[in-house]
């Protein structure tokens, strides 16, 4: 029940952050979908998040910050994505490459490094179980 919630809270932040994104710089916006969660059953108490984030051409995430227990690796299924996490220079990742947000991170920059081809990222969220909101965009 507990990743039900989860997941609730994955798609209507998703939901929201776009819609913010959209209504303020009319930019291209992100499409979250979640792919899978539950309960790690050997790691009492916490759980396992996938989410699929589809950039268009253009496309930005707002800046962010996950839940406070949420560890996150990111993959680059396709494409190429801007990515800011804390205090570290932007970089470009590249279709195979990953990066990581640890716990409580700011993610400033988040989206398709492209303005002709789309990209996606597999976001995988290893969390306290019940922690959310999943994201959380920045006022």
């Amino acid at each position: 029940m507990r990743m039900c919630w989860i997941l609730a809270g994955v798609m209507a932040v998703g939901g929201l952050a776009a819609g913010a994104w959209a209504q303020s710089d009319r930019a291209p916006q992100e499409r979250v979908t979640p792919t899978f969660q539950g309960a790690i059953p050997n790691v009492p108490g916490k759980s396992l998040v996938a989410a699929m984030v589809e950039y268009p051409p253009g496309g930005k995430s707002p800046a962010h910050r996950h839940a406070a227990s949420a560890f996150v690796y990111a993959y680059v299924v396709s494409g190429a994505v801007r990515s800011r996490v804390g205090d570290a220079p932007e970089r470009i990742y590249r279709a195979g490459e990953s990066f990581s947000e640890p716990p409580g991170a700011h993610h400033a920059v988040s989206g398709n490094a492209s303005d002709v081809e789309p990209a996606r990222l597999l976001a995988v969220f290893v969390l306290d179980t019940g922690d959310h909101p999943l994201t959380t965009p920045d006022p």
